[in-house]
């Protein structure tokens, strides 16, 4: 009987360095799926072209320095020594988009100088395995390899680098004056890392202006959902009255009016109970737009008729503001226009206590053809003070509130700084809603 944990293992098992030989090789065949050329994103021109500008430079300086030392040191010949150096330095302009397939190209050109130097250069008291100009190029193609591949291929490059220089210094043995594979290895780790590094800060900082432009987003966007949801529980207040109204007059009408059909008691009957249904399903949806923080948000809703004592509480927070109101504009407007008027006037002074303290305002009320014109106007602080929300964020409700009131009533909205340093807020409201308009 055959031992199961003695038995060899089938299916030609691969020997334990090859899976690693894999692993290590497996990143330097997928290069990183960003074409751009570095610096693309920039908006000044100039620094776009700043890549391409180094790459013509370096190919400038290194091409011919590198025929002469393939051919004069190394012995090469000619035409061999300028081919090998226009595949060591012209793929550097091809670094500026694609750096992996250029380190291909660069790296086989210096193997194959390598090889050629040993089997048909003679010996030299050059440095060896890398020429001075091989190795000042290689670098160069690494800050752009750096700057675009990932950890896991820059780890790759480096050991792959670092393999074939101590396997060529060893073929080589004491043929050549120096052997420069530590330097090489050092330098190039020490670009690899740097270039790394800046690329993995910048891509740290693009994914936080992302999450931070969706954050902004969100708050937003919940600041609107919230506003809507105040709004929504405040014309509760408006609705169900008109709707109690209803309900009071159905059912109180066949006792009121003498000799009704039955047929119209009837109808009035239903009339009252319909209203009734109606005001317990607006109950439930209250419940639904109503937080444990909006609990105390039962009161009775404001409106133009509070206006003066809002003015004079905002006097005592050291605003001077003065109102100017049409006579007997109090308790003739639509209800939900007079609760907007109010928390129109309210969120506007609020503004002028937060971001302009001690500024004159003036808040005015008018009634024409187009409707209720409402305006806050504020000067400019009488000193350079700090605004009372420099050093927190404000919660952004403000003209958010006004906007959504306006666009309830189809009405229509002004915002915006004036000349002097003071700010303006004028809002249009309709007044031919049911209701009627003011006497």
């Amino acid at each position: 009987m055959i031992d199961p944990t003695t038995e060899p293992a089938r299916g030609g098992g691969r020997p334990p360095a090859v899976p690693a030989l894999l692993a290590l090789l497996a990143p330097l065949t997928r290069p990183s799926a960003d074409h751009t050329p570095l610096l693309a994103h920039v908006s000044r021109p100039w620094i776009r072209y700043l890549p391409y500008v180094f790459a013509v430079a370096a190919i400038s300086s290194l091409l011919p320095s590198s025929i002469n030392v393939l051919s004069s040191d190394y012995g090469l010949n000619g035409g061999l020594a300028a081919g090998l150096a226009v595949a060591q330095t012209v793929p550097l302009l091809l670094a500026v988009s694609r750096p992996l397939p250029a380190w291909w190209i660069i790296g086989g050109a210096e193997l194959l100088t390598s090889l050629l130097i040993l089997t048909t250069g003679r010996e030299t008291s050059s440095v060896w395995p890398w020429p001075a100009t091989s190795l000042v190029g290689y670098l160069f193609l690494m800050l752009p390899l750096a700057l675009r591949e990932p950890r896991r291929t820059l780890v790759s490059v480096w050991l792959v680098t670092g393999a074939t220089s101590l396997l060529l210094s060893a073929i080589a043995g004491s043929r050549f004056g120096g052997d420069n594979t530590l330097l090489l290895a050092a330098l190039s780790g020490v670009v690899l890392v740097l270039g790394g590094a800046l690329r993995e800060r910048a891509e740290a900082q693009r994914l936080l202006a992302e999450q931070e432009h969706i954050s902004e987003a969100e708050r937003e966007r919940r600041t609107l959902l919230e506003e809507r949801a105040r709004i929504a529980r405040e014309l509760h207040d408006v609705v169900a009255h008109h709707m109690s109204v209803i309900a009071v007059q159905a059912a109180s009408a066949p006792y009121r009016i003498p000799e009704v059909p039955a047929a119209a008691a009837e109808e009035f009957s239903a009339v009252a109970g319909t209203a009734r249904e109606s005001l317990a399903e607006m109950r439930r949806l209250l419940g639904v737009l109503r937080s444990e923080e909006s609990a105390a948000e039962k009161a009775p809703q404001p409106g133009v008729g509070q206006l003066a004592q809002l003015v004079e509480t905002v006097g005592r927070a050291g605003v001077p503001a003065e109102l100017v109101t049409p006579p007997q504009l109090a308790g003739t407007l639509p209800p939900a226009v007079d609760l907007s008027v109010y928390r129109i006037v309210q969120e506007a002074l609020a503004n002028v206590v937060r971001h302009a303290p001690g500024a004159q305002t003036w808040v005015s009320l008018a009634v024409d053809d187009q409707g209720l014109k409402v305006t806050v106007v504020n000067g400019a602080p009488p000193a350079r003070t700090e605004s009372l929300e420099a050093s927190a964020e404000g919660t952004g409700q403000g003209l958010v509130g006004m906007r959504e009131r306006v666009r309830l009533l189809d009405g229509r909205l002004d915002t915006g700084p004036l000349p002097d340093g003071g700010f303006k807020v004028a809002a249009v409201l309709p007044l031919d809603t049911p209701g009627g308009k003011p006497a």
